[in-house]
């Protein structure tokens, strides 16, 4: 189900400016440090992938879905995880609304 805004247009998410974020994959994990909070997070997947696909522009829920299953094999795409997932990024700041 895609977010919707105060006008009732669906929300656009976006990944912090380059540089914001230091990404280091560690194996099964991933490292994340958020230079503007000082925190390093440590993620699995399909964190680095969400981030990954928010890189090159802002995206809608649903944009963002289709994203992760051109670019990763998504076998079965869940938009309620998705919503979920994200709104986790957007409580820590690694993820915005644009």
């Amino acid at each position: 189900m895609a977010a919707a805004d105060a006008g009732g247009g669906p929300v656009r998410f976006r990944a912090p400016a380059v540089g914001v974020l230091r990404i280091m994959p560690l194996d099964e994990l991933t490292a994340i440090y958020h230079r503007a909070s000082g925190q390093t997070h440590l993620v699995a997947s399909p964190v680095p992938e969400i981030l990954a696909a928010l890189a090159p522009a802002p995206a809608t829920l649903d944009e963002l879905l289709a994203r992760l299953a051109a670019g990763y094999d998504v076998v079965d795409p869940d938009a309620e995880a998705l919503s979920a997932r994200v709104a986790e990024l957007v409580a820590l700041g690694l993820v915005q609304c644009a």
